[in-house]
């Protein structure tokens, strides 16, 4: 049996009390001296043993390995793409890494994915071990997980090394891959070879030494999967549920997040459990579109106002201003995938297409960036859902020009979400890394896939979106208006309908599911849960009631409402939480003559006779008076406007009116609109737009506004009207609220 790298205290970094008396038939010193591997062997043998005694030897250097195409065995387990065909795809790549061991812990230097400069791989090194076993001798062990990461994609191989070593001797260095996160490439690798181990001082040893304390400590407590049951034996847990519907073999990790404690499956390989289980990478795939496209968006936009989200795409990629199709295309839209530019607006069509496919091929900027605008305008922007992995990218690109503007030339938006957002939340050293264009360190970040997780970063950044809402150490890292719309916590803004899909919506690059008694009778309330989705089988599923479901797999199974009727049972959903009103928050008065009883505009500013009481034509919501914009059937523009403060406690204050919509135009055509804005210190800020095409008797809405809690701002209602036919916008009982 071996132990995990959590299972042993951060307190002294795992001080080892075994006597080193370990019996080993497999991976011997022998073995790794003078061995010819025929294949993989069992996982656990590269893994701590329950005896290992504290190691002898200290390693501080570079370990680096060469001519690595040389050597070694490979068996294809999927590969309906040929991709083995490569000789290069075969073999490591030759790399090399600096480490420093602290205790009994080897700790690489560069953590997360590393450019190799190979044609088809680069790697990731985890924290590994370090012991001694009496049959050794007088070398110690060192062991370590590893990732082959696909260049250009975010398939990720999983493997493991070892080698023995002491200040004037090293063995040779034994690999194997047994197991992967990828649909489409799954295969064994193995090998052995000498390997190069330079003692050397690194200047930053202590750093990384006192950094991975520190990431040890505040790693969430894990505990099996198979505890949660008997944590809280009044809930009747069925801890089967967790995973049901994903075939075993195809599972790399899988946990359960409830109060505070990650509990977690084991890893499996096609040698066994892997013995490094907390270390061993997952590809993000699109769980990047949230994690890295709403998370910069949420970002920018705590630190430079909401309207963020509505900057032109043309304003920012120089390629697509040449396009006019993406004139009137927003950074929000691009996140939404609802650009209108697209080929097919059937389910991921477009996405399974030859464009797309086009698109993940390039490794250059420019021509990733073309492709992705090479898609026909199709419909308006904000209004049709079609899924592009292609909009996200152009959506970060975008914002990297945003950050750029404000903060200069050299400004990185991964770096501000790694720096600002994703350190502050606790992530671990494994997820500090993207994939970017040209397989170079400088190139522009994917931000549509191209991250990588641990089970602790995952875990982390659930908690972070869901519970702890945005914050981190009591402070705000994320905006709050724009996070709860993105989290179905903002009932005026639930996201698009995804395409094709019942009862699901996608807002802001977060996906979600409608749940009512008809998925499970044990749901007594409907309520909706936002999730995290990636190629392949991977679900990040995060409750209303604060808990998380992970799964990370790869035969295409998507399946979890299993886990959603377990984590009812524990606390039952609620829709989602309601925010607590601000005891310092007053909103009464600030929307002045809200009902326009008073028979004029005053304190709003209206184009003539906008604020009208001819009932008999369109009735007022209450009383006697409303607001009537446009009407008229030819080219007109009616405004209505007012300047109010918002009170600095108000974080969720929210414009609430009544909409009336009537219209004799007949085509489906958007010909008259109406828009709502905010301004503030210049800046003008789309709100809502409406149009002929959704007329309608009285309607409530509410448009969240606690981004601007503490600021001076004009509300304004702009209608415009084409040369024929008529359509009114009749607006009535305007308030400000808490949401």
């Amino acid at each position: 049996m071996t132990t995990d790298v959590t299972a042993v205290a951060a307190d002294g970094l795992g001080p080892l009390d075994g006597d080193g008396a370990v019996t080993r038939t497999v991976l011997t010193a022998a073995h790794l001296q003078t061995g010819t591997p025929t294949g993989a062997v069992d996982s656990e043998a590269f893994g701590l043993p329950d005896r290992a005694a504290n190691p002898v030897s200290t390693f501080e250097g570079t370990l680096t390995i060469a001519d690595a195409a040389a050597v070694g065995g490979f068996a294809s387990v999927k590969d309906p793409y040929g991709y083995a065909s490569n000789p290069q795809v075969r073999h490591l790549p030759d790399f090399s890494a600096t480490l420093v061991q602290n205790g009994s812990y080897l700790i690489p230097v560069e953590r997360g994915v590393q450019i190799t400069g190979s044609s088809v791989w680069n790697v990731a090194l985890g924290v590994g071990r370090v012991w001694n076993e009496n049959a050794d001798g007088s070398l110690t062990r060192a062991a370590l997980p590893f990732s082959l990461i696909e260049r250009n994609a975010n398939c990720t191989h999983n493997g493991l090394l070892t080698f023995l070593f002491s200040d004037s001797q090293t063995s040779q260095l034994r690999y194997q891959i047994t197991s992967e996160t990828c649909e489409y490439f799954q295969f064994d690798m193995w090998g052995q070879l000498p390997v190069t181990l330079a003692q050397t001082s690194v200047p930053e040893a202590d750093a990384v030494r006192a950094a991975f304390s520190d990431e040890l400590a505040s790693r969430l407590p894990t505990r099996p999967l198979s505890q949660l049951a008997s944590d809280y034996p009044a809930a009747g847990i069925d801890v089967s549920a967790f995973g049901a519907g994903i075939t075993p073999s195809a599972r790399t990790g899988l946990g359960f997040v409830y109060d505070g404690v990650n509990y977690v499956a084991d890893c499996p390989t096609r040698a066994g459990a892997h013995p490094f289980c907390s270390e061993v990478l997952m590809p993000s795939y699109s769980t990047a579109k949230t994690a890295f496209g709403t998370l910069a968006l949420l970002r920018l936009a705590q630190k430079y106002g909401p309207e963020v989200a509505d900057e032109l795409i043309t304003d920012h990629i120089p390629q697509a201003a040449a396009k006019p199709a993406w004139s009137d295309v927003t950074i929000r839209d691009a996140l939404d995938m609802a650009t209108g530019n697209y080929t097919s607006a059937g389910y991921e069509v477009d996405e399974a297409g030859s464009t797309m496919s086009n698109f993940f091929l390039a490794e250059s900027e420019a021509q990733k960036t073309a492709t992705a605008l090479s898609f026909p305008r199709k419909s308006a922007p904000g209004t049709t859902w079609v899924y592009h992995t292609s909009d996200t990218y152009l959506a970060v690109q975008a914002m990297q020009a945003v950050l750029r503007e404000q903060e200069g030339s050299t400004a990185d938006l991964f770096r501000m979400l790694r720096d600002e957002v994703l350190i502050p939340a606790g992530i671990g050293a494994d997820s500090l890394t993207t994939l970017r264009t040209d397989n170079s360190p400088a190139g522009a970040a994917f931000g549509c896939y191209g991250l990588f997780w641990t089970q602790d970063s995952i875990a982390k950044l659930a908690q972070l979106i869901g519970p702890h809402r945005g914050q981190a150490d009591g402070v705000q890292l994320l905006h709050p208006g724009l996070l709860d719309a993105a989290m179905q916590r903002d009932t005026a803004d639930r996201g698009l309908a995804v395409t094709g899909v019942t009862g699901m919506r996608y807002n802001a690059a977060v996906w979600a599911k409608d749940f009512s008694s008809s998925d499970d009778a044990s749901f007594t309330s409907e309520f909706t849960v936002p999730f995290m989705s990636g190629f392949g089988g991977i679900t990040v599923a995060m409750m209303p009631n604060g808990s998380t479901y992970w799964v990370f797999s790869d035969n295409s199974e998507f399946v979890w409402t299993p886990a959603v009727v377990q984590s009812n049972r524990l606390a039952p959903m609620t829709g989602g939480p309601t925010p607590t009103p601000d005891p310092d928050c007053d909103l009464d008065g600030v929307i002045g003559n809200g009902g326009f009883e008073t028979g004029s505009a005053t304190p709003w500013s209206a184009t003539h006779a906008v604020v009208d009481s001819r009932s008999s034509l369109q009735p007022p919501h209450s009383g006697s008076w409303k607001a009537w914009l446009n009407g008229f059937g030819y080219g007109n523009t009616d405004t209505l406007s007012q300047v109010v403060d918002i009170p600095a406690g108000c974080a969720d204050a929210a414009l609430e009116f009544w909409l009336r919509i009537t219209t004799s135009e007949t085509l489906p055509i958007a010909y008259d609109t109406l828009k709502l804005t905010v301004s503030r210190q210049g800046t003008t800020t789309p709100l809502r737009t409406w149009s002929n095409l959704d007329e309608q008797e009285y309607t409530m809405v509410r448009v969240p506004l606690g981004a601007y809690a503490g600021s001076t701002v004009t509300l304004a209602f702009t209608g415009t009207e084409d040369y024929s036919k008529t359509t009114s916008f009749v607006i009535d009982d305007v308030r400000m609220v808490e949401s």
